[in-house]
């Protein structure tokens, strides 16, 4: 079997740093243009090119994502864009539209392009379509199930890959396509601009018939439960997928964190022909989540109790120094609280730690971390870089 890439969402720099410590094989992120996660910051061309130092420095690989569905403003530096990103060798551009996919076919030959999961490729003959084209990779419509996606597996040259999502969000509409963001705010879905409405409560007004709510204050009508794979990768990779993709480009460093580690070990127990650890299978749910079901692999989705509360981030390792580890704070934290550990190394994973007297970079003492993105040491505590600490939800 051909080992399944772990392919990790990176919106900025820091989180791809973190994807990568964490045990992705490959990270895809978008610069300033063209990308479907206008929330993301995203990369302008001197961070794309840190980008790419990044992960090949690791030999790891980067995509960049070309997935809006653009107009012909857009299109306008297209190739410049493309030339820039083919200097970096860059290992694959994710595109949706069919035009910029053959125009990049066309002129830019030596790219390898990856047909974004925007397509909505849900059968083979679609699939052969844009293999006959010249792709290299296609990102499957989170719509199919196994049986679908073997035969398209069957239907596809061995040069052409397949990717799938196996944890994240799962939208409403067909991969974006989705027209609630843009009646309500004027924001499109599909340039990447999606407000995520859906995932809102709603409340009913001014109607004349009755609706029934799950809660007297309203309820998330469209919000469905989290796609979450963890315990199938087996399954999924039987079926002819060989790149295993995490959404969350516009989630926190902890999120990208603890779910890249969960599925980093949870796919290397899968080659020894072990199931997924319990551990890392609980991983899943500290991180923040709408709970979870396994999508359309086995059929249509079962609706799963909403989740427990999650984990607080409260901070992120930024070096470990002689006097203590210093730690980028995001959540409030003090004196005398015990933090547990997320980490790479399985030797602090889940270990916890006491909260010791704390300083600023300017030497002042102090108890009380409430300050978010200011950084502290940890008095006499060592723990390594890019380890996060965090704590069950108060």
């Amino acid at each position: 079997m051909t080992v399944p890439e772990i392919v990790a969402p990176a919106g900025d720099m820091k989180k791809l740093d973190v994807a990568l410590e964490y045990g992705a094989d490959a990270v895809y992120l978008a610069g300033k243009k063209l990308g479907m996660r206008a929330a993301s910051k995203n990369f302008d061309y001197d961070e794309l090119k840190a980008a790419s130092l990044a992960a090949h420095s690791r030999r790891r690989k980067f995509y960049v994502t070309l997935n809006i569905f653009p107009n012909d403003d857009d299109l306008e530096d297209v190739d410049e864009y493309v030339d820039y990103l083919q200097s970096l060798h860059v290992d694959g551009l994710i595109i949706s539209d069919i035009g910029l996919i053959g125009r990049v076919l066309k002129h830019h030959p030596g790219v390898a392009v990856h047909v974004s999961t925007q397509a909505n490729i849900m059968n083979s003959q679609t699939a052969a379509a844009y293999a006959e084209m010249g792709v290299g990779r296609i990102v499957l419509a989170r719509e199919l199930n196994l049986t679908q996606i073997r035969r398209i597996r069957d239907s596809l040259p061995d040069n052409v890959a397949l990717e799938a999502f196996v944890h994240g969000a799962m939208c409403i509409s067909y991969s974006g396509r989705c027209l609630l963001s843009n009646y309500l705010t004027g924001r499109s879905a599909n340039r990447g601009e999606c407000n995520q409405a859906c995932r809102m409560r709603f409340i009913p007004e001014n109607t004349s018939e009755a609706l029934e709510f799950a809660e007297s204050d309203g309820t998330y009508i469209f919000g469905g439960n989290d796609l979450n794979m963890i315990e199938h990768l087996r399954d999924v990779a039987d079926a002819g997928v060989s790149a295993f993709k995490i959404e969350g480009r516009v989630k926190s460093e902890y999120y990208v964190a603890c779910i890249v580690n969960a599925y980093r070990k949870a796919r290397d127990l899968m080659l020894a022909g072990k199931p997924a650890d319990e551990v890392y299978v609980k991983e899943t749910a500290k991180a923040p989540n709408r709970g979870f079901n396994t999508g359309f692999y086995y059929g249509q989705p079962v609706h799963d109790e909403r989740p427990a509360k999650y984990y607080d981030f409260c901070g992120i390792v930024m070096s470990d120094e002689s006097g203590g580890a210093v730690v980028e704070m995001r959540n409030r934290f003090k004196t005398g609280e015990t933090l547990e550990i997320l980490s790479s190394d399985d030797m602090y994973l889940n270990k916890t730690v006491t909260v010791p007297e704390m300083e600023y970079e300017n030497g002042e003492r102090i108890t009380d971390a409430k300050v978010p993105a200011k950084r502290v040491k940890l008095l006499g505590v060592r723990l390594p870089e890019l380890a996060i600490l965090r704590r069950p939800q108060r």
